[in-house]
């Protein structure tokens, strides 16, 4: 008798799982807007304050609006944007006509749709050179 009752619980206990995981996955399906949308267009990341961190991308398919949260990181490089990723070389030498040093970069991933150039150049100030510490 005792075992018809464990196996009877354990029937409805199994059921009473199978059942909650079934209205979970329906309430994926039914998500919110742009279930139905396959083609979604993504703007760029805008900062809610300032020129970098944490801000909103606006997408839109057909009539559809959608914001989503996402960031922007303070030492991106404004000439190509935070949405397109880059390959870089090594540095090169030091132009000691324009104290500056140069790489170049071949487009990666261009994120959300983004107008990315396929190549890039990049410079920046050479350091100056520091001399060793004498041993003591």
């Amino acid at each position: 008798m005792h075992h018809r009752g464990f196996l009877l619980l354990a029937l409805l206990t199994l059921l009473a799982l199978t059942s909650a995981v079934a209205k979970k996955k329906d309430k994926v399906k039914k998500g919110g807007p742009g279930t139905e949308c396959a083609e979604w267009a993504w703007g760029p990341c805008t900062p809610s304050s300032k020129d970098c961190g944490v801000g909103f991308r606006e997408g839109t398919c057909g009539a559809q609006t959608q914001r989503t949260r996402c960031r922007v990181p303070c030492n991106w490089k404004k000439e190509f944007g935070a949405d397109c990723k880059y390959k870089f070389e090594s540095w090169g030498a030091c132009d000691g006509g324009t104290g500056t040093k140069a790489r170049q970069g071949t487009l990666k991933k261009a994120r959300y749709n983004a107008q990315c150039q396929e190549t890039i150049r990049v410079t920046k100030p050479c350091t100056p050179k520091t001399k060793a510490k004498a041993k003591a």
